[in-house]
């Protein structure tokens, strides 16, 4: 059988709402995997560790809290150039039906959180300051034993999280099946042609004329609402198809390039080692080595 990510499952069964493990251990050995369940995770005292979710690739520091709720979205912290031997990891997983149109997360007081658990199926890793704002609460959480009480106060721990829109999204929403979002019908315009064409050859004045502007002002336009030149934008959403099919096909490194709009494959590896901090085999050795569990 074709290695594959491994697929965890968790404690929970279906009248549980949370599961909360806090640990202290020497090193991380559990490896690249997704779950059903979402997850806020906690890791104190791991700097050199190295943090996985989607196509992001990132070395932590001495804190890091990471939010994810897509069941979709493959994670795993790796021991990198960790050396710590007392890294405390708390990990707290739980389900939330917050995109049912007629959950109560839609409504005013709950639409900081609806909007930070939107942005976390791509991954969400927060800044410093909210981290220590909810330190002592997480720390705490396994503590909490009455079952009304510790949701309440994981409640409390997202709704302070959600003060911080400076939080980071982590994986390309093409790698992670993220549907593209934007406040300007016409960016969003063009979002759903690059998704829908990235493979094509796609140029600015194309791309300029389907909403009615000059190149120079599209330009400067789409760069205001996205914070990303459009060639940027372009490189991203193929490096994120790029990424998935290394590890959902069999197909060879040259075909995965060609087949997402790259030209050549010497560029295709230059621009994936420098966005990724690995080559497009190294991504996919790093991603196969599991099988699949059921």
């Amino acid at each position: 059988m074709e290695s594959k990510v491994l697929h965890e499952i968790t404690p929970l069964n279906e009248h549980d709402f949370m599961y909360v493990a806090d640990r202290h251990k020497k090193e991380f050995t559990y490896p690249i995997h997704h779950h059903d369940m979402m997850e806020l995770n906690f890791v104190e005292n791991a700097k050199g560790c190295r943090r996985v979710v989607g196509d992001s690739s990132e070395t932590i520091g001495n804190y890091d809290l990471v939010l994810i709720t897509s069941p979709d979205l493959e994670h795993a912290w790796e021991q990198g150039g960790c050396t710590s031997d007392d890294i405390h990891e708390v990990t707290i997983q739980f389900y939330i039906c917050f995109e049912d149109e007629h959950t109560f997360f839609r409504t005013n007081p709950y639409r900081s959180i609806y909007e930070m658990m939107l942005r976390a199926k791509r991954g969400l890793a927060f800044p410093m300051q909210a981290i220590m704002t909810v330190y002592h609460r997480i720390v705490n959480l396994s503590k909490v034993s009455e079952g009304f009480l510790s949701a309440q106060e994981l409640f409390f721990i997202l709704y302070e999280l959600s003060k911080f829109p400076e939080a980071r999204e982590l994986s390309s929403s093409a790698f992670s099946k993220v549907e593209v979002a934007s406040d300007s019908r016409r960016i969003l315009k063009v979002k759903n042609f690059i998704e829908s064409h990235y493979m094509d050859e796609l140029r600015l004045p194309q791309l300029s004329n389907m909403v009615g502007m000059t190149p120079s002002a599209f330009s400067r336009f789409f760069k205001l609402h996205t914070g990303k030149t459009l060639n940027e934008y372009i490189v991203d959403i193929r490096l994120g198809h790029a990424a998935r099919n290394l590890i959902d096909t069999s197909d060879s490194v040259a075909e995965i390039c060609y087949c997402c709009g790259f030209n050549t494959l010497s560029n295709f590896n230059r621009l994936f080692k420098k966005r990724k901090d690995c080559s497009p085999t190294e991504f996919r050795e790093k991603y196969c080595k599991t099988k699949v569990i059921v």
